[in-house]
């Protein structure tokens, strides 16, 4: 039997919410501090398939959650195309060549770097029990573009969005490689053993209308197209980070079966703006679990109430904070759960 998740996922509306946090598998746990000690640093984990089948699993046991989300990271995929990718203390992931400098043809790919990752997928879903919904992911192509051009994150994409306006064709052929990567990197982890798939657009906020239809709107649904043709019972779910009002487009255009709304969106307009009986996922600020208090217990109330009229995946609006007590994570389940 499918667990709560997956059944809501597909839309069934019932008496719980199921509930999942994004980075729910990270460094707040002290399990993970240890693991982590132990073994190294972050992308030695990730490629590490026991490790990561277990830092993925932790979560799970200490709280119940309702789905499992695999440790790894969206940067796997342009590390498969064919930069070298190095995570650097204080600094965060470094890709190179960027390619603000070089051609994408001049990478050679190295798609051997996935097998590890399947091989987690493999390993976690022979622990899980059917009632825990097993999530791959991906980061969506103008996110993963935004690295693979300037070598690392920056806070306005300044760098890509200026690439997209001068040379649009050079940022289509950057794109078009991703999606295609994509495709092939979410088939093999449902393959593997994943029963849903998470599209991260982790910086689609920073584009104007137009630029958002175009690298964020039309390369996501391709994605969303070919996985639904290869497994077509696997829901996608898509979280376009800063979408703000552009969010019901992104619902009813990209084909995705879920969307997840951050913590910046009212989840009462979104409730009202998204297309009706869509599943959604979301939106408590990250931030207030990490404050915890009374008002942690009155907004989780205000996200609940706001989503009681549909399919509704009970999350935060981004990844949890690494300083997050552990008690404030169960005193939001107590919650959530009722």
């Amino acid at each position: 039997m499918p667990g709560l998740l997956l059944d809501t996922l597909h839309g069934k509306q019932g008496e719980k919410r199921p509930v999942w946090l994004m980075r729910q598998a990270g460094r707040y746990l002290p399990e993970y501090r240890a693991l982590r000690a132990e073994k190294g640093g972050f992308l030695e984990l990730v490629y590490d398939s026991e490790a990561a089948a277990e830092i993925t699993l932790q979560p799970v046991r200490r709280f119940g959650f309702d789905g499992a989300i695999l440790f790894s990271d969206i940067l796997i995929v342009p590390h498969a195309l064919g930069q070298d990718l190095a995570f650097l203390a204080g600094e965060g992931p470094h890709l190179s060549p960027r390619l603000v400098d070089s051609s994408l043809t001049a990478l050679e790919a190295v798609p051997q770097r996935f097998d590890p990752i399947y091989r987690t997928v493999e390993l976690v879903r022979g622990q899980l029990g059917p009632e825990t919904t097993l999530l791959g992911f991906a980061g969506s192509p103008w996110t993963v573009a935004t690295y693979m051009i300037a070598g690392q994150g920056s806070r306005d994409q300044h760098v890509s969005r200026a690439l997209a306006y001068r040379d649009p064709a050079a940022m289509q052929a950057i794109v078009d490689a991703i999606v295609e990567v994509t495709v092939t990197y979410l088939a093999g982890q449902i393959a593997a053993g994943a029963e849903a798939v998470q599209l991260f657009d982790s910086w689609a906020g920073s584009l104007a209308p137009a630029e958002f239809e175009h690298w964020v709107i039309a390369p996501n649904a391709r994605i969303a197209e070919q996985v639904k043709q290869r497994h077509p019972h696997v829901p996608v779910i898509g979280f376009p980070k800063g979408a703000g009002e552009k969010l019901p487009a992104y619902a009813r255009e990209t084909g995705v079966d879920a969307v997840g709304v951050d913590e910046t969106v009212d989840p009462i307009w979104a409730a009202r703006e998204l297309p009706e009986g869509m599943p959604v996922q979301g939106n408590l600020d990250p931030l207030l679990l990490l404050a915890g208090g009374d008002m942690l217990e009155e907004r989780a109330r205000i996200v609940l109430d706001a989503f009681a009229g549909r399919p509704h995946v009970f999350n935060l609006g981004h990844g949890i904070d690494k300083e997050t007590p552990i008690a404030h994570v169960e005193r939001l389940l107590a919650v959530v759960r009722g």
